[in-house]
């Protein structure tokens, strides 16, 4: 069995060179950022589906579980969680976009799924989005950490080299597979506000944005979540206003501005915050469908 036999084509289109933007949802999700971001570029960019990959063989159904859907209010049928991905052609560049929960089993095989689709369009850089939980004030600008690990990019990009050791997640495992096929990667991570660990972030999900649309060299698409930016700050200015504690926490964050996140601690940068977020077994399950949902409700909007 081959890489490719796991990859479910929806379409087949002529791309030049794409960068691959990737997000997944769980542990390297904080505050749904990076799905959001994700969310948010496919339908700026009007993207198309790509493919699928089949979760058979990368998904602990019994923690990552389907759902159960009903059409028309008679048929019932089954939602399985997938990664997914989509195709856009912007000013700047074509890209992939991938979107879907962090595998439970077979993380090299996955890999090698996604690299697969690099090498079919031959892709030219791997961009992936993360987000964790800091100790940082969301009135500050959000700080989004990049890194890669050739000397290449992080000239070109101005980047840092990552220097984490530790636990890590399946981001770091497709950037080590995308290494190996002589792709080169980056990896963004926004810092999220670890009171407002619950609340969504527009926030961060921009400041993402903003960081690889700078990156592929396309204008970023900031405009689609600024009435959220501004509800979010609001509903985190009520949360405070409510809280004593909470008030002078953030005082003191404000005080300390970026050095309340300590960027001389590599452990803290990428995963230590992150054991704090809640993951439920739902996580990613239906997230093609909460792409089409978000889509509708950005309409509305």
């Amino acid at each position: 069995m081959t890489a490719q036999d796991h990859v479910r084509w929806l379409s087949q289109p002529q791309l030049q060179t794409p960068t691959i933007i990737a997000g997944f949802n769980g542990w390297n999700d904080a505050a749904d950022a990076s799905s959001t971001a994700i969310r948010t570029l496919i339908q700026a960019w009007n993207a198309e589906p790509l493919a699928e990959i089949d979760p058979e063989e990368f998904t602990d159904f019994a923690t990552i579980r389907p759902s159960v859907k009903i059409d028309n209010g008679i048929t019932r049928s089954i939602v399985w969680p997938k990664v997914s991905m989509w195709h856009a052609s912007t000013p700047g560049a074509d890209v992939i976009l991938l979107l879907g929960p962090e595998p439970s089993l077979k993380w090299r095989l996955f890999s090698e799924q996604i690299v697969h689709v690099a090498q079919h369009f031959n892709a030219h850089m791997l961009v992936t989005i993360g987000a964790l939980l800091a100790d940082v004030s969301h009135r500050s600008d959000v700080q989004v950490l990049a890194t890669a690990n050739d000397d290449a990019t992080i000239d070109r990009f101005e980047l840092s080299r990552s220097r984490y050791e530790g636990p890590t997640g399946i981001i770091s495992v497709v950037h080590d597979g995308f290494l190996n096929a002589s792709i080169p990667g980056v990896s963004l991570w926004a810092a999220v506000p670890a009171i407002a660990s619950q609340i969504p972030s527009p926030k961060a999900a921009n400041a993402l944005i903003a960081r690889a649309c700078e990156i592929i060299g396309t204008p970023a698409p900031l405009s689609y979540l600024h009435n959220q930016v501004v509800a979010y700050d609001h509903r985190v200015e009520e949360m405070i206003d409510d809280d004593e504690d909470l008030r002078e926490y953030v005082e003191r964050l404000d005080e300390l501005g970026e050095d309340a996140f300590g960027v001389e601690n590599p452990n803290q940068l990428e995963f230590e915050f992150s054991d704090n977020q809640d993951i439920t077994e739902d996580d990613g399950a239906v997230l093609a469908d909460e792409v089409e949902q978000f889509l509708r409700d950005q309409d509305k909007n």
